[in-house]
């Protein structure tokens, strides 16, 4: 009879230490399927770990710039429809001018215009601040106290910072340059504007243009009108240097007159002495143009009056609605670019959260494949462990 020695110790270390590491590799594996994630800590992948890191703080930073951009958007918007509540309401002060400029109305039917007319000029004060969600306001430029604009009595000043700030990579202003919207507005024709020397009512101008923009002096004129043994003619005297540019010219009502690169129709029956001021256009805002309208129809006293300071009026008006128009595409810009950038920032939303995924989270089928590898080579382990307990010296004994 021989006996055979088993080192069955060292048996049973080995197979208790494949058991455990085996075990170790099935839970591992198991709580990455439940997570679906292959890196549940740092030390699982400090590479992965750190790119899903990176790839995630990327991400938070997108969605705060968006969070922000919709703010952005938010005012934006509500400045566009500001604007297009504001041309409206200027278009109707126009109107209302154009109806007082009926030669028909009494004094009293132009009062009742001009009180219309006040009460839309204090409605598009009001849009001109306007305020955002956050109570911020539209239109004040690069920073404002709560109402940019204060009407003193004697006018409308603007107490914000003329421009606008810049648009970046992921965001656009959120107030438009009130300064440029509102208070920008050049008198007279843009060039030049006319008025009745005092004490002239029967004679009146159309808004005037230019004609030669080379011939321009820029200087002040004087057009005096004489009538002698029943015969009209003007002078025209360049005020700012006190020399004569036309003399004795016959009038004829309804006819152009030209001199220095521009020219006026003159209407009218003019008395002796009466004359028309031209001076070089100058800055004021769309309430001073709108004041000086209701102005000009509550106070005129002849049609003559009503007809230049109508004409005068009308076109200064269409310069501020050209104004607010500008303002108005602005704003529609800025909307173009909020969903260029809102689609740009979402693409990279999607880029980034690829790159997330692609650093930490599991394959599925992958790991399924992987864990049930595992699970059989787990299942032959403890298989093995079995048969070597029961190698004993008592099992070889007859």
């Amino acid at each position: 009879m021989s006996i055979t020695r088993l080192g069955t110790a060292n048996t049973y270390d080995n197979a208790v230490q494949r058991l455990t590491t085996r075990q170790s590799q099935l839970a591992r594996l198991q709580e990455q399927l439940t997570a679906g994630k292959k890196v549940l800590r740092p030390s699982d992948d400090p590479t992965g770990a750190a790119q899903a890191e990176r790839a995630q703080t990327r991400m938070a930073r997108v969605a705060t710039d968006q969070r922000a951009l919709e703010v952005q958007r938010n005012a934006v918007a509500t400045a566009e429809s500001t604007l297009g509540d504001a041309v409206g309401a200027v278009q109707d002060f126009r109107a209302l001018a154009v109806q007082a400029g009926n030669t028909a109305l009494t004094a009293a039917d132009r009062a009742s215009i001009a009180q219309q007319m006040t009460t839309l000029r204090d409605q598009i004060l009001g849009y001109a601040n306007e305020k955002d969600s956050n109570g911020q306001p539209l239109f004040g430029g690069l920073g404002s106290t709560a109402a940019p604009f204060v009407d003193t009595g004697g006018g409308v000043s603007y107490n914000g910072i003329a421009g606008q700030a810049s648009t970046s990579a992921v965001a656009v202003p959120s107030t438009l340059d009130g300064h440029a919207t509102w208070m920008n507005v050049p008198t007279g024709n843009g060039v030049f504007g006319i008025a009745q020397a005092p004490g002239t009512s029967t004679v009146y101008t159309d808004a005037g243009q230019v004609t030669d923009p080379a011939a321009i002096t820029g200087d002040s004129y004087s057009l005096t009108f004489n009538v002698n043994a029943g015969v009209t003619t003007y002078d025209v005297v360049d005020t700012t240097t006190g020399l004569a540019v036309q003399s004795a010219q016959p009038y004829v009502d309804g006819h152009a007159i030209a001199f220095d690169g521009i020219s006026l129709v003159a209407k009218g029956t003019p008395a002796n002495g009466a004359a028309l001021q031209l001076s070089p256009s100058t800055q004021t805002s769309l309430f001073g143009v709108l004041d000086s309208a209701i102005a000009g129809v509550r106070n005129a006293t002849s049609s003559g009056v009503v007809a230049q300071n109508i004409s005068q009026a009308l076109v200064q008006i269409d310069a501020g609605l050209s104004r607010l128009q500008a303002s108005r595409g602005t704003a529609g810009d800025l909307l173009n670019r909020v969903d260029d950038i809102s689609g740009r920032q979402s693409d990279r939303s999607i880029q980034l959260e690829a790159d997330r995924s692609r650093a930490e989270d599991l394959d599925v089928v992958k790991g399924l494949s992987d864990f049930q590898t595992q699970q059989t080579a787990y299942s032959a382990a403890l298989g093995s462990y079995a048969q070597i307990q029961k190698q004993s010296l008592f099992n070889f004994i007859s």
